[in-house]
């Protein structure tokens, strides 16, 4: 039997005022290469792939300055009908080529969304969030996830060349989202939707009243090879290509800065050494889908920590969509009496450590227990 907390060591957090209005949807892009040259060090070196990481703009109204994985808010735009005549040559309803999983493998909770822009649409949303990530992704550092007519889809993605007037079509883009469909009529291609495959999805946490919420897909999509990258200056304002064992040794030593959710990502793609591998783990579960989770926020005398699905201080309650728990005790004495975890712990800003004992589901894979690396405190 898990061990069961005692209900009497929690009280509630203050509640979020207003209606769960605030959630939109959005998709995220885990760019991944392999690496042109082997590290500099053997730490450097442990993964032989690099992911793509944007760094946002202090002025930012969600996670302002943090390092994260391109995407954006889904667009009425990304479930148009006109989006068929550009996949028509390579697949159409109701699949469009994809192994569909349907909604979320699990059902808590419900977010509490807005209606679909096209209800009626043949667009169905794996399609939408998909098309979502690419145009974000184009928006945001200029790379161009698409599918020439007549092309078979490439055991790796290629990206295709940016148009001579990059800018100005970025630009078109950011202002009206359905010039995405014209662009790509322009150019005879498709959004590559076959080459991103489903990760997972985060809902965000709550945080503080009036906080924005997103209900987050991620994908994974590996390129055969390192596309330039042309940021806009306006979402983000620096790049870099970095392994995911890298970028944990950044932000240990904070020169770059990771939310949660992204630090996460990070230390469960340490489990692939190569890219093959990780391409290999995406194409074995393609009709598996994946959770949503919800991350439980716990307040603690001297920290915090983010509660996932399976840890046995996880409460599936809807009550949690607008609150976070807190506790009178001090991290280290809740850590020391449980048994079933799947927490993040938030030691500080640039200190987490991950705690994991239980299976993953619809395999999956989970990180490694990490402790952080407490000698650059």
């Amino acid at each position: 039997m898990p061990c069961q907390p005692d209900p009497g060591l929690f009280r509630l957090g203050p509640a979020m005022q207003g209606s769960l209005r605030q959630w939109r949807r959005a998709a995220t892009l885990l760019l991944a290469v392999g690496r042109a040259h082997p590290g500099p060090s053997p730490t450097a070196a442990a993964e032989d792939y690099e992911l793509l990481l944007l760094q946002r703009t202090q002025s930012s109204g969600f996670l302002p300055g943090a390092h994260v994985f391109p995407g954006g808010v889904l667009e009425a735009a990304d479930c148009s009908t006109d989006w068929l005549p550009v996949f028509q040559p390579h697949h159409g309803p109701p699949t469009f080529g994809l192994h569909l999983t349907g909604h979320p493998r699990e059902t808590y909770p419900e977010v509490a969304l807005g209606p679909r822009p096209y209800p009626l649409s043949p667009i169905p949303d794996e399609v939408a969030f998909r098309i979502c990530a690419i145009r974000e992704t184009f928006e945001e550092s200029g790379i161009l996830l698409l599918l020439p007519t007549g092309v078979q889809a490439p055991r790796l993605a290629r990206a295709h060349a940016p148009p001579a007037d990059l800018d100005a079509w970025r630009a078109k883009v950011q202002e009206d989202p359905n010039q995405f469909v014209q662009l790509c009529q322009r150019l005879g291609c498709a959004p590559n939707i076959w080459a991103l495959k489903e990760w997972s999805n985060w809902l965000t946490p709550f945080v503080r009243k009036g906080g924005r919420r997103f209900d987050t897909r991620f994908y994974v999509c590996c390129l055969q090879s390192k596309p330039h990258t042309f940021l806009d200056m306006q979402e983000a304002i620096n790049y870099e290509w970095i392994t995911p064992t890298e970028a944990t040794k950044k932000f240990a030593f904070e020169e770059i800065w990771l939310a949660p959710p992204q630090f996460y990502e990070m230390r469960r793609l340490v489990n692939f050494a190569s890219l093959s591998d990780l391409h290999g783990f995406c194409l074995d579960r393609i009709s598996e889908g994946c959770e949503r989770w919800l991350p439980i926020t716990l307040l603690t005398l001297d920290g915090a920590m983010q509660l996932l699905p399976g840890d046995e201080l996880y409460h599936e309650d809807k009550e949690f969509l607008e609150k976070n728990l807190s506790i009178s005790k001090k991290t280290e004495e809740i850590m020391g009496k449980g048994r079933n975890f799947h927490r993040i712990v938030l030691h500080s800003r640039y200190l987490y450590s991950i705690h994991v004992n239980i299976q993953p589901k619809y395999k999956h894979i989970y990180p490694e227990n990490f402790l952080g690396f407490k000698s650059h405190l």
